[in-house]
């Protein structure tokens, strides 16, 4: 595990896009599996002002996200497809049809799990794997449980999980009870996994999920064991873990 300590949000969001940048010079034909919520809102504005100024291309590069609601479509603003749109995909050249996410339409679970499953399995491994991280540990929509999901499941959204999404919804009883996410397995997969976090909010649950126990408990833990493991994170966020020694 490789931990870069940054002062603030907006800088640990240029030095994930630096990392994302650079994933993508060197394999421009690469997988990137992204996140959504608002870790990574600023971590795509500067992938934007990268491509606007010439420095990025993404037309063959293919994405897949961690998760979507079940029950919303891609044109609900609630949806995870309509804000990777606002917020990535119709700002750069990415070809549309090589963006997946969960399909939220489909009522059986079985059905869109699998679906998603054969599109990663056809895809491959993302050569990077960009998380945030709840604050029960929650990384994608894998919930504290009592085994690690393996692969993309249907999920009963833990009240933590639901209030902290409230803030996106007109209302609490707005706020869907399920999603579509992919599993523990599939991230862990990943060529690299890239997770930002900012805010002393998140403090404690960076100190559980990394330097305590290996649990599914805490969903998070599991990224101890990935080879290539990278958190970027601001002060405030690494606040409990003490002046440790991270990279620059």
């Amino acid at each position: 595990m490789r931990i870069i300590r940054t002062r603030d949000y907006e800088d640990m969001s240029r030095k994930a896009a630096n990392l994302i940048s650079a994933v993508m010079t060197m394999k421009p034909d690469c997988v990137l599996g992204l996140a959504t919520g608002s870790s990574p809102v600023g971590t795509y504005r500067n992938l934007i002002r990268r491509y606007e100024n010439g420095d990025l291309d993404f037309s063959q590069v293919t994405t897949v996200n961690l998760d979507e609601y079940k029950g919303l479509d891609g044109e609900n603003p609630q949806s995870y497809r309509y804000f990777m749109r606002e917020n990535l995909f119709s700002h750069v050249n990415i070809d549309p049809a090589r963006t997946f996410l969960p399909d939220g339409t489909e009522e059986d679970s079985e059905k869109a799990c699998g679906a998603y499953d054969e599109i990663l399995r056809r895809t491959g491994p993302a050569d990077l794997q960009l998380l945030g991280i709840g604050h029960d540990g929650h990384i994608g929509f894998n919930e504290p449980a009592d085994t690690f999901a393996k692969m993309t499941h249907c999920v009963d959204l833990a009240e933590m999980t639901i209030e902290a999404n409230a803030r996106f919804f007109s209302s609490r009883e707005e706020v869907p009870t399920q999603a579509y996410t992919m599993g523990i397995q599939t991230i862990m997969s990943a060529a690299k996994v890239l997770m930002i976090v900012s805010g002393a909010d998140k403090a404690e649950i960076i100190r559980k999920a990394f330097f305590g126990p290996v649990t599914p408990q805490v969903p998070a833990s599991i990224l101890q064991f990935h080879p290539d493991f990278v958190l970027i994170a601001d002060e405030a966020a690494l606040s409990e873990i003490g002046k440790i020694s991270v990279g620059v």
